[in-house]
């Protein structure tokens, strides 16, 4: 079942705090009744980890609702790039030079899509994205070499430990290279990531519940 009253709640305070923060509801692992629920109740972003699971669940959606904007929140497999592109709007998780250089393919249908770049802010073996001292000469492979367009930074902070110290990392390095926009916050850290003023809180726990 979705939220809608944490929804709404959430919602609510961003417009009265002036916030121009969007919900990214989350919905990976949560079957599509709950999906068309959340539409039901006037939602419209999505956010899904897979590519495959997002297509058979989402396909259909978008064709019958063209207000729909679906984004990828997990990794991207270099072979499911071009599938992805005809099916996401925004994508959070540009991570190494091989997936650039798939998009690169296909700049002629990338021109309406957002990209970021996933920083590791807590240099962890166990997540994805680059280190931060190499966004800068990252970034610029990424302008020159592939001619891709960065809106913004993604990142997930290490899960023990105080994720405003990350986010302020996050928002520093978007400042130094001229990055607008940034993807922070999850259900256990938004309220935190709200300070930084990002373009994207991404919940979902906090709105379907646990996974199945």
């Amino acid at each position: 079942m979705f939220n809608i009253k944490k929804f709404n709640e959430i919602n609510d305070f961003l417009k009265k705090s002036s916030n121009s923060a969007k919900i990214v509801a989350i919905s990976k692992n949560h079957p599509v009744e709950s999906v068309l629920e959340a539409i039901k109740y006037g939602v419209y972003i999505f956010g899904e980890n897979r590519v495959k699971e997002a297509q058979e669940k989402f396909q259909n959606i978008k064709l019958n609702n063209p207000k729909i904007e679906l984004h990828l929140t997990g990794p991207l497999q270099s072979n499911k790039v071009k599938l992805a592109i005809s099916l996401f709007d925004v994508f959070h998780t540009l991570d190494r030079e091989k997936i650039a250089k798939e998009f690169s393919k296909y700049r002629n249908l990338i021109g309406n899509k957002k990209i970021y770049l996933q920083i590791n802010i807590g240099r962890e073996k166990t997540k994805n994205g680059i280190f931060p001292e190499e966004t800068k000469d990252f970034l610029f492979f990424l302008k020159n070499e592939m001619r891709l367009s960065i809106h913004g930074l993604m990142c997930i902070p290490p899960i023990d430990e105080d994720p405003v110290y990350h986010f302020t990392k996050l928002k520093l390095l978007a400042n130094e290279n001229k990055i607008k926009e940034l993807s922070i916050g999850m259900s256990d850290d938004y309220e935190s990531a709200l300070k930084f003023n990002p373009t994207y809180i991404r919940l979902g726990t906090i709105l379907f519940g646990k996974r199945l």
